[in-house]
């Protein structure tokens, strides 16, 4: 990371949190935001070489590199307030030392998984946080001179989380900004046009490329991108699947894309019906469904009723598709147990088509007990690397 890399970063940063936030000076010492910067002026070279000195180890490259385009950052997303400057950066121990404490009446003399080890080395780079702490580990260093970075917040009631740099800490933080606040700007159109770029190269057979797309989109918010994505994991048999479809449909009073209820009611919720009927009975309350069903909003609650009114009727059948998909699906399928039934089943996905633009894959095959035996995880790749539609 360097300046050229930095300074058009933070720009665009400051522009989108100043588009949706009202930011104060903090104290009488604080210069206030000018010019549409988050940040303050740069520090000198000598002012991080001091701080070097004082610290007695160089800094890693991005967080020397950051120093010198703003000497410290306002609002590094929505729970840090404050970044310290070159001159306030210090070691944890010293500045803040009950993190190292709490760590320690929790692990005693067994620091097994090395947090509390690494808190009492950490270099502290955040000044004010809502309960938490952003810190730099200078024993964890990669082939560049790049520290470790983390994020501990007590609320989340989990360890450290680890970024590989100060960068990519920062980049992290930009993303969790956007997912929370969704602003509207250059950011997520940029990301909406890869979405759809990454929906059309899926549908033609591609499957890394377009998941590590989806991956990325989804750190920002993105809804698109977590329905697509549902369905490419469902598809690759995950286990979390339902997860990322239920951070979309919960999304409450700011949704980054309208709710395709069609989608939801023919392909997304059949699985997911399908899914909690295989949890055991006492743990039920706890899937996905359940969770749509009494916290999701009023929209998805009601098509979850709907769809539960239409699977109680005598004779119900869910539809994998078009007449004609449907109908080969069913031949195929007949009897599971048959040698070529697999066969058969692939032969048939050449008539299946999209119910709609966010539609990637015919995960209703999944919501079908007999059909979803022949689709193991390998299978399921195999699907998606078929052109499709």
């Amino acid at each position: 990371m360097n300046h050229d890399v930095w300074k058009p970063f933070l720009k665009r940063w400051s522009e989108e949190w100043l588009a949706v936030h009202d930011v104060e000076p903090r104290s009488a010492f604080e210069e206030p935001v000018i010019d549409g910067w988050l940040g303050f002026p740069p520090a000198s070279a000598a002012q991080v070489a001091a701080a070097e000195a004082r610290l007695g180890r160089r800094l890693p490259p991005s967080l020397r590199e950051f120093l010198l385009v703003t000497d410290g950052w306002r609002d590094a997303g929505s729970f840090v307030n404050r970044l310290r400057g070159a001159d306030e950066l210090g070691w944890l121990r010293d500045l803040d030392p009950m993190w190292a404490e709490i760590f320690e009446d929790v692990y005693g003399e067994e620091d097994e998984s090395g947090e509390l080890a690494m808190l009492r080395r950490a270099l502290l780079i955040s000044l004010e946080a809502d309960a938490g702490i952003l810190f730099l580990d200078p024993e964890d260093v990669d082939e560049h001179g790049e520290w470790a970075a983390y994020e501990l917040f007590s609320w989340r009631a989990t360890g450290p989380e680890r970024h590989v740099s100060f960068y990519e800490l920062m980049y992290d933080l930009h993303a969790g900004f956007h997912a929370l606040d969704r602003p509207q700007c250059q950011t997520q159109r940029e990301w909406d046009a890869r979405i759809e770029q990454a929906r059309r190269s899926s549908l033609a057979g591609e499957v890394d490329g377009p998941l590590a797309v989806l991956e990325e989109a989804a750190r920002f918010g993105r809804d698109r991108a977590e329905v697509l994505l549902f369905q490419m994991a469902v598809m690759l048999g995950s286990t979390d699947a339902g997860e990322r479809i239920e951070s979309a449909l919960r999304r409450g009073d700011a949704p980054s894309r309208h709710l395709d209820a069609p989608l939801l009611l023919a392909e997304v919720l059949p699985v997911l019906f399908a899914e909690h009927e295989r949890i055991d009975d006492g743990c039920r309350s706890r899937s996905t469904l359940a969770r749509l069903a009494e916290h999701g909003p009023e929209p998805v609650q009601r098509l979850i009723a709907d769809y539960r009114r239409q699977a109680s009727a005598l004779g119900f059948q869910v539809r994998f598709g078009g007449t004609e998909f449907d109908a080969a699906v069913r031949a195929a399928t007949a009897d599971p147990v048959r040698d070529d039934a697999w066969p058969r089943l692939r032969d048939a996905l050449s008539m299946w088509r999209p119910r709609s633009d966010d539609h990637l894959a015919p995960i209703a095959l999944l919501a079908d007990p007999q059909v979803a035996r022949l689709i193991t995880p390998e299978r399921g790749r195999e699907i998606l690397a078929m052109r499709r539609g």
